[in-house]
């Protein structure tokens, strides 16, 4: 796992079910891992986000749509979703997906994969940084919720475009990296 550089992942989507709502939006970071010093240093190597056209937006949520910003004027040239998932599947492959609740991005994203017609490329171990604040944190009263928003304050980490996805996967990897730091 040490070799493989690491995708920060955040997605917005039309609501909380992908088998009914859909994926608008991926933000991510890639990060190299280097351990030449025996710890691990983050090298910066890449980041996008995709915009990615909803073919379903009746079956949006509006809870969902308010929470991410969807404004249709913004998204008029966005990609398809094949296209999206072509570049996504070609910036990240071989890296380990990394995303904050991984379980909710990992559905949205397997799904756009298989109905984009597109394989994934990502290497087979995915992180979660939730299950990782816990392993830390699970022993102090210090943090006792585990959102993004709230390891953000803990650790001092501005968040300016909170829900937009490149944002929070940009986030998600200055959390990540605080993450690593405590023993």
């Amino acid at each position: 796992m040490k070799k493989h550089n690491l995708a920060f992942i955040d997605t917005e989507t039309t609501g909380f079910n992908p088998d009914t709502q859909e994926l608008i939006q991926i933000g991510c970071v890639i990060m190299e891992q280097d351990w030449s010093t025996g710890k691990c240093v983050l090298k910066h190597v890449d980041e996008f986000e995709l915009k990615i056209k909803p073919e379903h937006i009746e079956t949006a949520d509006a809870q969902a749509l308010r929470v991410n910003g969807y404004e249709p004027a913004d998204w008029i040239f966005a990609y398809t979703l094949k296209e999206a998932m072509q570049i996504f599947a070609e910036k990240t492959k071989d890296a380990i997906f990394v995303a904050h609740n991984a379980c909710f991005d990992y559905m949205f994203i397997e799904k756009a994969f298989r109905l984009a017609g597109v394989k994934n490329e990502m290497h087979y171990h995915k992180l979660d940084t939730i299950a990782i604040a816990f392993a830390k944190f699970h022993h102090t009263d210090d943090v006792d919720k585990f959102s993004l928003r709230n390891l953000c304050e803990y650790f001092k980490i501005e968040n300016k475009n909170a829900h937009t996805a490149l944002s929070d996967a940009r986030a998600l990897a200055e959390v990540y990296e605080k993450l690593m730091q405590i023993k």
